[in-house]
């Protein structure tokens, strides 16, 4: 019973957030890769452009509120997602035309997208915080949970209980269905051939009669989707503060070099990777020790290796080992 117990609280505390946060950084992370893949440049502003997408939804889902119109037990913010992507998109689309199209025809060394791509993202910043303020804002409604902790010991009979978020198995779900959907993109349609191509070898696919401003477009249209699906889901497992998608460019670029930059499946792998370190090294594990443990034996500890308040501080040291002794990455990407 008491390894039961301290299975249902390492699911609870550890495997469970892990897997949520880690589908959330698998997102952000194939956007990262799909631009350097095939754009050739690492985005800084990639973590606004999910903030920006989010801040779309969250004023779609208040109007929608405000009309009386939801999904029951589901998040009404899933009915205002596509306005979001479609809105993004625009933005990407236009911030390419007045931005790094420009330096695209110049071919610009790709430290200069760089810090191009800075310049995007404090504006990106600017505009989110002008619109929606700084502070935290929840637009999470709908049922709270699949199965409430209260629930589980019920009927169960365990002492530990177990709290399933509706937002972490929608988050959950809808990764492996817009992961599904983007490989089968990239696999067996034409256009995702032509992207396929285009990142393999830039000239070769030009001589082959590829559009690369065809490809560049739909590059950007499939980030805009990643971005806002990812900060909308980030948004209502957690909240949504515009800082803190600026804080999450650490972990998802992270996430991406630690797989092997631009590779999709290193991304999705390295989002993993990334989630479940911060959260095992960042968790008190006394708890689920003392269920296996005699009294006797009980830890006075936490058994916490770091505070949480450090929790960035975990892909950012796995970030440095791997650029130290492996820069392709996990799934042996393209170096950094």
């Amino acid at each position: 019973m008491d390894f039961l117990n301290a299975l249902v609280a390492l699911a609870n505390f550890v495997l469970i957030p892990a897997t949520a946060y880690g589908a959330q950084l698998a997102l952000g992370a194939l956007g990262v890769t799909l631009i350097y893949g095939i754009l050739r440049f690492s985005n800084f502003a990639h973590g606004d452009t999910m903030a920006f997408g989010t801040m779309v939804v969250i004023l779609v889902t208040w109007w929608l509120q405000s009309l009386g119109i939801s999904l029951g037990p589901l998040p009404t913010a899933l009915l205002a997602l596509p306005v979001g992507i479609a809105v993004t998109g625009l933005l990407l689309i236009g911030t390419d035309k007045v931005v790094y199209r420009f330096y695209r025809q110049q071919k610009a060394k790709p430290i200069i997208y760089v810090i191009a791509s800075l310049g995007v993202m404090f504006v990106m910043n600017g505009i989110v915080r002008f619109i929606i303020g700084v502070d935290d804002q929840r637009f999470a409604d709908g049922e709270r949970f699949i199965i409430s902790a209260r629930d589980f010991r019920e009927m169960t009979g365990l002492d530990e209980g177990l709290a399933f978020r509706t937002s972490q198995g929608l988050t959950i779900v809808v990764a492996i269905i817009a992961v599904a959907l983007l490989f089968w993109f990239l696999n067996r349609t034409r256009t995702g051939k032509s992207m396929r191509a285009f990142s393999d070898n830039e000239d070769l696919a030009l001589l082959s009669g590829i559009n690369p401003e065809r490809v560049v477009l739909i590059t950007w249209l499939i980030v805009a989707a990643l971005a806002t699906t990812a900060g909308v889901l980030y948004g209502l497992d957690k909240s949504f503060k515009p800082f803190t998608y600026f804080q999450l460019l650490l972990p998802i670029f992270a996430s991406a070099i630690v797989g092997g930059l631009g590779n999709p499946l290193g991304a999705i792998l390295g989002g993993f990777v990334i989630a479940y370190s911060e959260v095992a090294v960042t968790y008190a594990f006394r708890k689920v020790v003392g269920y296996l443990l005699p009294e006797s034996l009980e830890p006075e500890g936490l058994l916490q290796l770091l505070s949480t308040d450090y929790k960035f501080a975990v892909s950012f040291g796995i970030l440095l080992i791997v650029l130290l002794f492996r820069p392709t990455g996990i799934m042996k990407g393209k170096s950094v």
